[in-house]
């Protein structure tokens, strides 16, 4: 049975982040200058282990969550992350529909040439792979780390080969990559895969965010309009993040993530839980609660399930509505430690 917080907002999808590594140091998330050569990462004793993380995701699916997506970090530099898939991928959802977790996972493509059909063949339904450009050029300088765009094209490629959907997501910041909304949009739809557009967030404090960074979602639909006539689609679920448009042709559609210019906090109905085992019920979280610590301290099940559902029933989390310049100095979660 579904719990519900303060606010009425169910708990519908949960994010499962397994590592607070990455292969990338994309500037509005790792920058290379809070995450270099000396910042120090979780030991491994620290991470939550596959059956671990199993067995929290179990206590949510009684809770009423339906979707599970795995992140980071970078997932794929988890090793044996397959295995972990598999057994997310065998939860069954409550009597009476008793059908499987919509399991997914975000990743930056650089690995998947070699891991899609691994992850397909584990049972991951479907993969959103992270693209800011199709210039090379302004890619290698988001990534930091000179990685081409080439090489995660072929993983989008790898995926789709595999047999599973694709969608695409790019981060949208003023000055940097705005000339590619529309480039990104042709590409995409040519290719037949979802592009979704996210507005440039402050997570965390390690990107330097600024309100004027923000390329807002109107602006972003109005250039592709312009080229590419839209019109809106009904969102399929309460609590989908993305506002969908679909060409008028009928060639296909794209997303908007407007988490600052339409905080969709109201219909918010997404629990994270980080590679060590802390639940954070916002995005923009200063705190988690220490899940890990009842799995190891001996904790029953009955006891897990009871414990998220106490932390679920106390939310009240809406940083995005409240969002000022006051909110800017509260404590805030780093994306790449809940996967954003």
């Amino acid at each position: 049975m579904s719990v519900q917080d303060t606010l009425g907002r169910p708990l519908h999808d949960l994010r499962i982040s397994v590592t607070d590594r990455c292969n990338f140091r994309c500037v509005y998330c790792m920058p290379k200058e809070v995450f270099g050569r000396d910042h120090t990462f979780l030991e491994r004793r620290e991470l939550l282990t596959f059956e671990e993380i199993e067995r929290l995701a179990r206590a949510f699916v009684a809770h009423g969550v339906e979707k599970i997506r795995v992140t980071g970090g970078e997932p794929l530099v988890r090793r044996d992350l397959e295995r972990l898939i598999a057994q997310l991928a065998a939860l069954t959802l409550e009597a009476p529909s008793a059908r499987h977790v919509d399991l997914t996972l975000t990743t930056n493509g650089s690995l998947l040439p070699q891991k899609a059909n691994a992850l397909r063949d584990a049972g991951l339904r479907r993969i959103t792979v992270s693209l800011d450009s199709l210039d090379d050029e302004t890619f290698r300088a988001m990534n930091d780390v000179d990685f081409p765009v080439a090489r995660v094209l072929e993983g989008i490629d790898a995926a789709s080969a595999a047999g599973l959907p694709v969608k695409v997501n790019m981060v949208v910041k003023r000055g940097v990559n705005e000339d590619q909304i529309v480039p990104m949009a042709r590409e995409f739809r040519a290719r037949g895969h979802i592009l979704r557009f996210i507005e440039y967030m402050d997570v965390g404090h390690s990107n330097g965010w600024r309100m004027d960074d923000v390329v807002p979602a109107a602006e972003i639909v109005s250039a592709i309009d312009a080229e590419l006539p839209l019109e809106p689609v009904e969102a399929n679920y309460r609590g989908e993040v993305a506002r969908r448009w679909r060409y008028k042709d009928g060639s296909g559609e794209i997303g908007v993530i407007a988490s600052v210019t339409q905080p969709f906090c109201g219909d918010c109905t997404r629990a994270r839980l980080s590679a060590e085992g802390r639940l954070y019920t916002c995005l923009f979280a200063g705190r988690g609660h220490d899940l890990r610590a009842l799995v190891r301290g001996g904790s029953s099940d009955e006891e897990l399930h009871a414990e998220i559902g106490r932390v679920w029933a106390r939310r009240a989390d809406r940083y995005s509505e409240i969002r000022s310049e006051a909110t800017q100095d509260l404590q805030r979660v780093e994306m790449s430690y809940i996967g954003g």
